[in-house]
């Protein structure tokens, strides 16, 4: 004989205890309706947000070489730059290059440079130093504690401890020198005091051409040889 299930009270029998612990998960992973509609939020949002977040670099990485102008608008052969609104700008390290007329190199360094303004034709410069390469390999430095540079003419009038030195080993000190980049002269009329290998070497002024292969000195003058100078 089969016995069938009975309803007690329109009642159903309780589902057997697998189909339970189904449901329950079934139950659990659905989101309710308030976490649905904060996920709805959080999407709508975002949506909004990233692509603001996003322009926002952009402007950023656009904008960015403008607001670093003031440090950077003359930089060419030049290190950095300080200026007032009521004054010339001024330079810290500059660096100005060119070549003379058989085209070898020089180079005018400085600690600073003034009075850079484009209608000026010379540049004040504080602790000069001038580099001019030789037909034979050889340089020719001259420094010194002020000094103006002509750009137009590539000429260089030098104050105070001049100093000369010769890659063969000939130094000058003087206080006042004209230097013409162009064409390798200097001159000078002031006392001079020189020294190299020759000896020692004192006179009233200086006449340099040809980058320092020919030396005239001018006013009274008194040279010192040492022993054996000059011999080979």
């Amino acid at each position: 004989m089969t016995v069938q299930p009975s309803t007690v009270g329109g009642l159903s029998p309780a589902p057997p205890p697998t189909s339970a612990r189904k449901i329950k998960r079934e139950i659990a992973s659905r989101p309710d309706g308030a976490s649905t509609q904060l996920y709805s939020r959080f999407v709508t949002w975002m949506k909004v947000l990233l692509p603001g977040v996003a322009l926002v670099l952009i402007i950023l990485v656009v904008a960015w070489p403008h607001l670093k102008l003031q440090d950077t608008r003359f930089r060419i052969g030049f290190s950095a730059l300080k200026a007032g609104d009521a004054e010339d700008p001024s330079m810290l390290n500059p660096r100005f290059l060119g070549a003379d007329k058989t085209q070898q190199t020089f180079s005018v360094t400085a600690d600073i440079a003034k009075n850079l303004l484009n209608n000026k034709k010379s540049v004040e410069l504080e602790m000069p130093k001038a580099d001019i390469a030789l037909d034979d390999g050889t340089w020719l430095v001259l420094t010194a504690e002020t000094g103006i540079f002509t750009r137009l003419e590539e000429t260089l009038e030098l104050k105070g401890s001049v100093n000369m030195f010769h890659d063969s080993g000939y130094e000058f000190r003087t206080e006042q020198a004209d230097i013409n980049l162009t064409d390798g002269s200097a001159t000078g009329s002031v006392a001079v005091v020189g020294q190299g290998p020759f000896g020692i070497l004192n006179a009233e002024g200086f006449r340099l051409i040809d980058k320092g292969k020919t030396i005239y000195f001018t006013g009274k003058s008194k040279l010192t040889m040492y022993p054996g100078a000059g011999k080979p």
